[in-house]
């Protein structure tokens, strides 16, 4: 089978593409989804397990209540209908890090179904998704491939099974399939799958965190020869943790399935596995269809009934809904539609609000985030979150500004070396020796370095073009590699060579 890729503007010539996302979405209670080991991230393999996550003989499981409730919160919150009544069900099949050799899932009867969600695009276009449902389910544990050069099971000489996350509570977020989409097929994957994370986070039901999984992407993606209704063979492009790599995904799907059609050739139904190295997918295994899971009711477990009165109290728990607290916040720090809208493109909303209440001024938060951090997050190829600053460095690093510690150059070394880990930017500043040169002697010394260095200039100056002394002040600034405090410099500048500033 060919990997050609077909230009991406040549595929929307002549297909139109289809898409379906199932976003998995990690809820952060306390206690796991049917047992009491504890729901944590981070700590040391195997060591948040008992017997009911390892599916030992004769225990039985216990629906986690927290969990149900934060379901029913998802599915208002997509705008879905809640279940009166929804059982749960075994997934039946085999893989390592499923260690009772099924899934407890929910199959023709989730908590919530029919949904939707409006998404909005960079320049304003509403995209309606609509929702098939939302179900409630068990992650499965984590596997690491040893050896090889991939990090995946083939041509890995071993494999570590981490039963922690076996149990997590899951939301599945099912859409319905997406037509219509076009040319914004990559940019309406990215934009839906940051609205589903912006909502579970603004639920506070999930820590929504991408690179930790806490919300992971399966990309369904197919094409249609321009003018046909009939939907294409998919593949689904599976656990893809970034906002970025979903956009990029759907993008090489579409170009790589074309390739294959062009070529005459059938695609294949199967999973797929990102590689954000080469922005590339490749193939996984067969895609099983419901009936090759052999689901059954799960007979351990007795439904959940949900009454109008549960619901109605938790829809009264919903927050501010993400449309109006963006209107607000926009209306609150005063940006521009253009300057909120690149804020929320990039990803940034609630970071920048942190940002801002931990002491940052509106424009000072914008200025960092959409400025130095945006720049570098775009050399790394990552997310702006993903880089690794907090918010209360950010207010910390501007502190040190504003007091005249350091500046904005300066500032910049510093933020080096919080990203290279080296500690808070006061620490940095200490340790690198980054502190601006106040001291009037010190320099003095560098002013009469620079002033020798170039005496024309001293000439210019000293007959009344004052502009001149930029010069002199880059050079001081030179000497001191850019540790001194320029307005500082520029006055003694003048004061030495006798003239009014």
């Amino acid at each position: 089978m060919t990997e050609t890729l077909v230009p991406f503007d040549e595929v929307l010539e002549r297909y139109d593409p289809a898409l379906g996302f199932e976003v998995h979405v990690e809820l952060n209670t306390v206690t796991k989804m049917f047992s009491s080991a504890p729901n944590a991230f981070g700590d040391e393999p195997n060591t948040n397990v008992n017997e009911v996550d390892l599916g030992l003989p004769g225990v039985l499981p216990v629906v986690n209540r927290a969990a149900v409730e934060s379901s029913i919160k998802i599915g208002l919150a997509l705008n879905c209908k809640i279940a009166e009544f929804c059982r749960f069900a075994r997934k039946n099949y085999f893989y390592p890090d499923t260690p009772k050799n099924f899934q407890t899932s929910q199959f023709d009867e989730p908590i919530a179904y029919d949904g939707y969600l409006d998404i909005e695009l960079a320049d304003g276009t509403v995209f309606r998704v609509e929702i098939e449902r939302a179900h409630m389910e068990e992650d499965a544990g984590k596997l690491t491939h040893m050896g090889g050069a991939t990090g995946r099971i083939q041509g890995a000489d071993y494999s570590l099974v981490d039963y922690n996350r076996a149990g997590v509570p899951l939301v599945e977020i099912v859409t319905r399939p997406i037509l219509g989409a076009g040319s914004r097929a990559p940019e309406l994957a990215k934009a839906y799958v940051a609205a589903v994370r912006e909502i579970v986070k603004n639920l506070g039901v999930s820590d929504a965190r991408m690179e930790r999984g806490n919300v992971r992407c399966d990309a369904n993606v197919s094409l249609m020869p321009k003018g046909s209704t009939t939907l294409g063979t998919r593949t689904e492009t599976k656990n893809v943790n970034s906002l970025r790599a979903v956009e990029f995904a759907v993008r090489f799907e579409m170009e790589r399935h074309a390739a294959v059609l062009d070529a005459g050739q059938a695609i294949v139904q199967e999973t797929r596995h990102w590689h954000e190295d080469t922005r590339s997918t490749t193939s996984g295994r067969p895609k099983s269809d419901a009936d090759d899971y052999r689901y059954f009711p799960e007979p351990d477990l007795v439904p959940v009934v949900t009454s109008a009165e549960w619901v109605e109290e938790l829809r009264a728990q919903l927050p501010e809904p993400p449309a109006e607290r963006r209107k607000r916040l926009q209306a609150d720090w005063g940006y521009t539609d253009l300057e909120f809208r690149d804020v929320v493109n990039a990803g940034i909303l609630d970071e920048i609000e942190a940002t801002i209440a931990a002491g940052a001024s509106a424009a000072v938060a914008r200025k960092w985030w959409m400025g130095e951090i945006a720049r570098r997050a775009k050399l790394a190829e990552v997310d702006p979150v993903e880089l690794g600053v907090t918010p209360a460095q950010v207010v910390e690093l501007q502190g040190l500004i504003d007091s005249g510690k350091i500046n904005d150059k300066l500032a910049r070394d510093v933020l080096d070396g919080v990203l290279a880990g080296e500690g808070t930017p006061t620490d940095v500043v200490a340790s690198r020796g980054l502190a601006v040169v106040s001291d009037d002697g010190a320099l003095r010394a560098a002013i009469d370095e620079a002033l020798a260095a170039q005496p024309d200039v001293a000439d210019k100056i000293r007959g009344g073009k004052v502009q001149a002394v930029g010069a002199i002040v880059g050079g001081v600034m030179k000497v001191t590699r850019g540790q001194a405090d320029a307005g500082r410099v520029r006055e003694l500048i003048l004061k030495t060579l006798g003239v009014e500033g």
